[in-house]
């Protein structure tokens, strides 16, 4: 099964926690979770820059 960063930062702006996530998709790690908000992040950071 894949899973999608979107749809994992779709489960954490939904109220869903961590603890949550990791319970429903096994295969997901803590450290998974972080990466998806450090790739968020870091696009956001870009699109940022891009705009100025």
């Amino acid at each position: 099964m894949r899973i999608t960063v979107s749809d994992i930062l779709e489960y954490l702006a939904g109220g869903m926690t961590e603890a949550e996530i990791l319970e429903d998709f096994s295969e997901l790690t803590s450290e998974d979770i972080k990466a998806c908000l450090a790739f968020a992040a870091d696009r956001e950071k870009k699109l940022f820059v891009a705009c100025l």
